[in-house]
Parts: C-alpha cells; structure tokens; sequence
C-alpha cells in the first residue's frame, strides 16, 4: 500500500473480495487527524473504509470498486479537472457514484457548486456535523450504490440470456437449413403470412422468404389436393393447427401449375401466446413422392407375383390333371396286380405332393395379403387330429418313422377353421418327419393347459441351433444343419402354421435343445365352449347312389385330361362324353342333354365363364349342374365362377373322392342344392 492510503476495517471473510470492495467507503482525508476521526466514526458504525491522503491515490482505488466517496469541499475544485473526474464521466449507464461532500458553514462558493453540478450525484454535508447524521447520510449512499449493483447483476444476467438465447436462435436457424424435411411458420392466426425454411421452399418452388399462405391475398404457383380436390385454405394443416387443432401425418398432394405433382406428408401444431391462445402454428412437410412411387412399385410388383403364381400354378396343375386322372384308372381296374398297386400308390404320393406344394403356395401368397378369411365352427380337437395324421401318414411311414399320438380322452372344442386346424397340424407333422432321420419318433400330444389348447410336435431329428429358433418361421427359408441340403418344400409350411394359428388369435414357438438333439413346436390356441356341430360327408349328404347311364359332359382343350377324365367317369358308372371347345359343348348340350357338365375355364375363343353363362341363359337347362374344372383356383376364380352361374367350382387335379361325391349329388333334386365354392 503507497504512504497516501490509510485502511480502516473490519473482520471479514476477504478483505479483496469484490463484495466488500463495492461496499467500502472510499475517504479522501488530507490530515491524519481527519483520517482517523473518519475511520473510529465509520468503524464503530460497522462500515468498511479505507482513507487516503490524495485524490490520485483515491482515483486508482476507485477501479477495483466502491460503494460511496466521501471528501472535503477543498477537493471539489481539483476534482472537477482531475482523474477522477474522468472517471465519473466514463462510469456505465447503470452506475451513479454516490460522491458526499464536507462542506464548511455558509454558502458554498459559486465555483465549487458548478464543480457539484459536474460531478454528478452529489450530496452535500456541512460541517460541522453530528456523527449519527453521518452515518445515516453514508448508510443512504451505500443503499443507493447497492440497488445501482443489482441493476449492474440484472442487466448482466440480462445480457448473458439474451447471448444465450441468440445463440438459440442461430442453432435453431442452422438446423431448419439444414433439415432433410421442410419446416413451415405461421406467423398469425388467420396464416396470413407463412414462410418456410430452405427445404420447404425447395419442396414448393418457391424462394426463401417468400409468403406461401393460402389463405393471403397472393395466389400461389400451386394447389394443395387431397384425392384430386382441392383442399380450401381455412380447411389446410396449418389453419387448422392455428385455431388450435394437432393435425398429424396427412397425406396431401401439391399441384403445381405446370401440371406436375409431388406427394406430401404433413402434420403441424398449435404456437400460444402468454394468454394461451393460439397465436399461429408450425407445420412440417415432407416429400413423399418418391416413396409412393415405391409403394406402389411394390404393389405392382406383388401384384405381379400374385398373377404368376396363379399362372404357374395353372400351367402345373393342367398336366397333372391327366396324370392323376389315369393313377385312378390303374387304381380301379388294378386292384388285383400288387406290383401295379404299390407302383400306383408311389405314383399317387409324388402326384400329391406335387398338388401341396402348388396349393402352399398360393396359400401362403393369399394368407400374406391378408386376403384369407377363417370358417369358423365349433371343432373337436380329436377329430382334426385324425385328419391331420391321415394326410400325413404316407409322409411319416415312406421314412419308418414312429408316431406317438396322446389327446385325452375328454373332449376338447375350439372355435376354428376345421380346414385351417388340419392344415396347421399336418404341417407340423409333416417338418417333423421331414427333418428326422429315418427310423425316427415323433409324438403328437394334445392338452389343455389354464384355458388354451396346446398341441405339442415334438421329433428326435435334426435338432435347430438357437440362434436360427426364430427364424423357422421366415417364408422360403429351411433351416439345415451345416453341410446337409434341403429336405424338400419350399420352406413355406412353417410359415403357414403361423400366420394361420396367429389369423386363429393363437401363438406358436419352437423350441431345440440344438443340433441333433430334436425339436418341439408348440401351437396354443384359445379353448372354445360350443359343442361340435356334426358333419355329413359329400356321400351322407346324397339322397342316393348314381344313376346308371348318368350323362356328363366334360369340355377341356387339354385333350389329355378330358379324355382321362371321361374314361375314369366311364369307370364309375358315369355315360361320359368329350368336347374340347365352347362352341362344341354348346352344340352338344341340346343333343347329348347331360345331367352334369364339368367345364374348363381357360380354353381358347370362348372361356368356360362365356359358356356357362350361355348354358344358364337356356331355361331348357335349367336342371343341369355346372361345375368348373379348372388350374385357376384363386378366391376370385371361384368368384367369377358363381357369378357365371357355375354350382361349383374344383381345381385340377381332382381328388377321386371329391369326384365320386360330385357324382352322388346328381340324384339329389336341382331345386335343393344351393351353389357350393368347392
């Protein structure tokens, strides 16, 4: 400290703290005697201060801070011209230094009280003075210097959020350029005025900064459509969000005047004022043409799918229509010759597998589309077992498996699809004994478990790693031990145990202890409460056997398969004849009069369809039955059918039972039988 600075002061935690520094009293004390009256007076009083013996002395104190200057009328004069004058003048607009002057008795002096109107926030004292009326004027000073602090603090804080909050601003500016979608602002109720950021603009061709309001006085380049009507401005996202509303995922498509039209995904909400009223809205847009254009890529292209797989299908099941058709004929006039029995039976299960396979996969590709719907019943649990295990037996015993089958003797119902029921437990029997070594065992158990049906395939075969457990399921995929080719399929009838048993509302999972050590899957479906309702078989539900000399028609361009068929009718009591175009059967009709015509679809120059529906214009036919024979087997196939007036509709090939029960309903009166889809 130099030899003109005198410190009096009191205990406090730092006497260099800025705190105590901006509440001390600064003194300007020419005489010892004034400088230590000063201190006892101020000390006592419990005021810091600090005394000094010059005003350049006191000027240096000033930067570090103060709460108040206290010095005798003398000083006033070399203040006015000094340094610490200048530091008044350079003071920051919150600060107003309190400056108390000691003033001796009279009038102050015309030069001394300008000097006072320059220096600014001046309070003058006059000797001499009591003490209480000192302390009490620097304790005022103090205050006022104090609440001069809290406005420094508060414009400080002030200004540190306003940097903050610029800083915002920019980021928030930086990142709506910078957003792949485009942002949209309205910035008043009515949407008046709206502007976007760059993505925005660029989406609606418009320049940044432009006003892109509907609902403002200049028309836009563009029109916003929904379904190919345009949408009126107060109906739009953001007036909507602007009277309050949360509009979310719209889609909206913008017309531009040059006829080009880009689809959009908009969703905006609501902006409130203090008050809580809607004072505009924010939208965001988003460019969806290209994704649409996939979408609907993707929806040609499982469309086209759809039509090949009906095609192929088609194409399959024509050749195996004859082939088929002639195992029967073996069947019925071979009974006798053992060789000739088991070489039909081979030729029957390949043929058969060869159907499934055509079937799954149509199956699969209708279930996917989600355009399969459930016939539901009543079902006994053990008589769809039986079903399943005969449609899988041959499967099972080609490979010596051993088959297990435990249901319980109580009988279980669910509300199913009987057909589906079946489909679902051959299915699994039929994984089982594909991937089970020859020899193997697998076990079919049914139980109840708190209220669901569980039914259990459990198999010593290949066994499934852990990691692929969830992954049976995948359409086409066949999960194959390392180094070990497929088993046959085409890895869809894991699949289809699941979408059905989950179209059921049931759950199905599989389980392995892993390779080479079996499998387990494990279908739960919900328990139902109605009684099964009884089932007549095709051959019950006949009034009688045939006729003889029952007259068919079979019309088919495949001469193969007609002619097979015809025969195999021939060999079951049936007067069977051949045509192999619509014209021919029409000329037939009137002549041959057959009580049944089995008619193909597809034929070339006039279809099935454009046939049946002539045979059906003719009241003279009134009592004939009409059923398609054909590979098209699609829901809507068999829709069209019924439209066409057909009373059936099969799929080549066709089932020796399905056509030996085709055959009993003849002698059943026309007038009782109501079309069936076959």
């Amino acid at each position: 400290m130099n030899a003109g600075t005198r410190v009096a002061r009191r205990d406090h935690p730092s006497r260099d703290s800025p705190l105590l520094r901006e509440r001390r009293v600064l003194v300007l004390a020419p005489t010892d005697r004034d400088a230590d009256l000063t201190q006892s007076v101020l000390t006592r009083a419990g005021i810091a201060c600090e005394c000094f013996s010059d005003l350049d002395s006191l000027c240096a104190a000033l930067d570090s801070g103060a709460g108040a200057v206290l010095f005798p009328e003398e000083a006033v004069e070399q203040g006015r011209s000094s340094r610490f004058a200048r530091f008044l003048a350079a003071q920051p607009p919150w600060s107003d230094l309190p400056l108390l002057v000691m003033a001796r008795p009279g009038t102050v002096s015309t030069e001394v009280a300008e000097a006072i109107d320059l220096l600014g926030n001046v309070t003058v004292l006059e000797r001499p003075m009591r003490v209480a009326a000192l302390v009490t004027a620097v304790r005022s000073a103090l205050r006022a210097r104090q609440r001069q602090y809290q406005i420094r603090d508060h414009l400080v804080e002030r200004e540190q959020v306003e940097r903050l909050l610029r800083q915002s601003v920019e980021e928030m500016q930086v990142l709506l350029e910078t957003l792949p979608i485009g942002v949209l602002i309205a910035h008043d109720p009515e949407c008046r005025r709206i502007t976007g950021n760059r993505r925005a603009s660029e989406l609606l061709r418009a320049s940044t900064g432009d006003n892109l309001s509907k609902s403002g006085a200049t028309p836009l380049h563009f029109r916003t459509c929904r379904d190919g009507v345009e949408i009126p401005a107060d109906e739009l996202p953001l007036q909507r969000a602007a009277r309050g509303e949360r509009v979310y995922d719209e889609v909206i498509d913008q017309v531009f005047d040059d006829g080009s039209v880009i689809n959009t995904l908009v969703s905006a909400l609501p902006l409130y004022d203090v008050a809580g009223r809607p004072r505009g809205a924010v939208g965001a847009i988003m460019d969806m043409t290209e994704l649409k254009r996939g979408e609907l890529a993707l929806r040609d292209a499982d469309r086209r799918k759809d039509e090949f797989l009906a095609i192929l299908a088609h194409e399959l099941r024509n050749p195996l229509a004859p082939i088929r058709n002639s195992l029967h004929l073996l069947q019925l006039t071979s009974q006798r010759d053992p060789t000739a029995r088991r070489v039909g039976e081979m030729m029957e299960h390949q043929v058969n597998l060869m159907v499934r396979l055509v079937d799954d996969l149509l199956e699969v590709s209708r279930i996917t589309r989600g355009a399969i719907s459930l016939r539901r019943e009543s079902v006994e649990v053990a008589a769809a077992v039986r079903r399943a295990v005969e449609a899988s037996h041959m499967l099972i015993e080609a490979s010596g498996h051993r088959l297990i089958v435990d249901v319980p003797e109580a009988p279980l119902v669910v509300d199913a699809d009987p057909v589906r029921l079946d489909q679902i437990i051959a299915n699994l029997l039929n994984n089982a004994a594909k991937y089970t070594d020859p020899g193997g065992e697998i076990r079919l158990a049914v139980r109840e478990d708190e209220g669901e049906l569980v039914i259990s395939v459990r198999d010593t075969g290949v066994g499934i790693e852990a990691e692929k457990l969830t992954k049976v399921f995948d359409l086409f995929l066949q999960v194959e031990p390392q180094g070990q080719r497929a088993q046959g399929g085409l890895g869809i009838g894991l699949t289809l145990v699941k979408r059905l048993t989950e179209l059921h509302g049931g759950k199905v999972a599989a389980y392995s202890a892993g390779r080479g050590r079996g499998s387990e899957f494990v279908v739960r479906l919900p328990l139902g409460v109605a009684a099964p309702r009884p089932s007549a078989s095709p051959a019950a539900a006949a009034t009688t056997g045939l006729r003889d000399g029952c007259r068919v028609l079979v019309v088919d361009d495949n001469r193969d398969a007609a002619d097979s068929l015809a025969m195999l009718l021939g060999q079951l009591g049936a007067d069977a004849r051949v045509e192999n175009s619509g014209p021919d059967a029409l000329a037939a009709m009137p002549v041959y009069r057959p009580s049944l015509v089995l008619l193909d679809i597809g034929m070339p120059g006039m279809s099935g369809h454009e046939v049946g529906q002539r045979i059906r214009q003719r009241h003279e036919f009134d009592g004939v039955r009409i059923v398609a024979l054909t590979g098209w087997g699609q829901a809507e196939d068999r829709q069209r059918s019924q439209k066409a007036g057909f009373d059936q509709h099969l799929t080549k090939p066709v089932a020796l039972a399905d056509l030996q029960a085709l055959l009993a309903t003849l002698e059943t009166p026309v007038e009782s039988r109501a079309p069936t889809p076959g």
